[in-house]
């Protein structure tokens, strides 16, 4: 008998975990992501009371998420998050062990997030990383990339970067995703089970086919 490759086994026992009954894990929006009015609408992409809510937990140093950003998620944009059938979420997980420049990455796409800016700053982020990731301070480095190039206005950005300001925002964001159960960079929380990996989008793909048609069978 031939043996099944890994990778399809991994991706038959996610479907099956995240199609079948909910696992007992904490949902992210439940733990804290609480502001005034829709809770993270600033780093959401696509129909609010669409069918699928994923939650990327990710970290911006993460060779692995800039990878799942570049060669995944444009046709997840495209095919899921635009057609109205999945809800895309951020949520910071920097991993401070490996990653030292991971936080004040995250700390700045929430201050741009807070200029209406959220995902510009979190497409300069990853495409950029492998100019910011290896500087001791990239302090002046984020200030240029979010005044020159995501067009925030340079005195609130100084003001909110310098007194760390969404400081709480990322570690409220962290301590939600490993209450989800993540512990790795990147995860998807999607209804109710968490995948982990920078997953092709073929994969992915079915991955979310599965659940849609799941979650929407009764209404047809």
């Amino acid at each position: 008998m031939t043996a099944l490759p890994s990778r399809t086994i991994a991706l038959a026992a996610a479907v099956a975990l995240l199609v079948g009954a909910p696992a007992p894990l904490p949902h992210p929006s439940s733990i804290r992501f609480r502001q005034q009015g829709d809770p993270v609408a600033a780093r959401a992409k696509g129909r609010p009371r669409a069918p699928v809510t994923v939650y990327e937990m990710a970290d911006f140093q993460c060779p692995a998420c800039r990878q799942f950003f570049t060669t995944t998620l444009p046709a997840i944009e495209q095919d899921y998050i635009r057609t109205g059938k999945v809800r895309w979420v951020f949520v910071n997980f920097p991993l401070t062990q490996v990653h030292p420049n991971a936080v004040a990455a995250a700390e700045l796409a929430m201050c741009a997030a807070r200029q209406g800016r959220f995902w510009p700053m979190h497409d300069l982020l990853y495409r950029h990383q492998t100019e910011w990731a290896p500087l001791a301070d990239p302090g002046r480095y984020f200030r240029t990339l979010g005044v020159d190039s995501a067009g925030l206005p340079p005195d609130s950005l100084a003001a909110c970067v310098t007194t760390r300001a969404t400081a709480a925002e990322v570690e409220q964001d962290a301590a939600a995703a490993r209450g989800a159960g993540a512990n790795a960079t990147p995860s998807f929380y999607i209804e109710g089970g968490l995948l982990s990996g920078a997953w092709p989008v073929a994969d992915f793909r079915r991955v979310l086919d599965s659940i849609y048609l799941a979650k929407t069978a009764v209404s047809r």
